[in-house]
């Protein structure tokens, strides 16, 4: 007969369970503004990182600034942020140092998904992003700098301190879905790859063997695809 120590069991409950799945066709839904709501995720590299790419699909009506992916480590709390602080501009922190890139508003007002792509690379400090399968122009930052493997990964909010120090007016709501990381810069063609919902080799975020915590209100449900047409 197994013995569980209560404490273990107590510390289980705390931390929540780490769940490990493919979620392919499925979103986390960030209902409401709060500064309790995440996802934590577990990236399954533990070398420090001289580049990256970081790949999502975002659906949202907010208007407000919002935080969409954020890596902290014990000496920075905005290591890595994918950030959104306009309708039109998106920005990447990494380390001390930060790029926007802006894009034209969109010419209707409906919401539709967003599928972002933005990566950085130690060597020349270039940073890509890329919206719905279009490059623009790159720009630059951090040369020289590595980034610790020892971080707390959430999704939907900003961390302030490890792990935690959320502010609700920068906290995510709507549908993240297809969410990856790899340890290096994709090509161009990789990144037309997951544009096309392909997936390129070895990614150490992985939407499609996902390790993940939920926490706070936040929903795990299939994509909702339409159908409806005008008549």
């Amino acid at each position: 007969m197994e013995i569980f120590h209560p404490f273990l069991l107590i510390l289980a409950g705390l931390l929540g369970s780490l769940a490990q799945e493919d979620l392919e066709r499925k979103v986390f839904i960030f209902p409401e503004s709060s500064d309790t709501s995440h996802v934590v995720l577990k990236a399954t590299s533990q070398q420090p990182l001289t580049s990256f790419t970081i790949c999502l699909r975002s659906y949202t009506d907010m208007t407000r600034a919002h935080t969409l992916f954020s890596y902290a480590t014990k000496t920075s709390d905005n290591e890595i942020v994918v950030f959104k602080s306009k309708t039109n501009e998106y920005s990447l922190y990494v380390g001390t140092a930060d790029v926007i890139f802006f894009f034209p508003e969109k010419l209707v007002s409906e919401p539709s998904w967003e599928q972002i792509c933005m990566s950085w690379e130690s060597d020349t400090g270039l940073v890509e992003f890329w919206l719905d399968g279009q490059p623009f122009p790159r720009n630059g930052m951090m040369k020289g700098h590595v980034i610790s493997p020892e971080a707390s990964i959430v999704l939907g909010q900003d961390q302030d301190t490890f792990g935690g120090g959320f502010d609700i007016n920068q906290s995510f709501v709507g549908e993240l879905t297809d969410v990856y990381m790899w340890d290096r810069v994709l090509s161009g063609d990789e990144m037309c790859l997951v544009w096309d919902n392909h997936v390129p080799s070895n990614p150490i975020i992985n939407w499609r063997s996902l390790n993940y915590v939920m926490r706070g209100y936040t929903v795990l449900k299939p994509y909702v695809f339409s159908n409806c047409r005008a008549e």
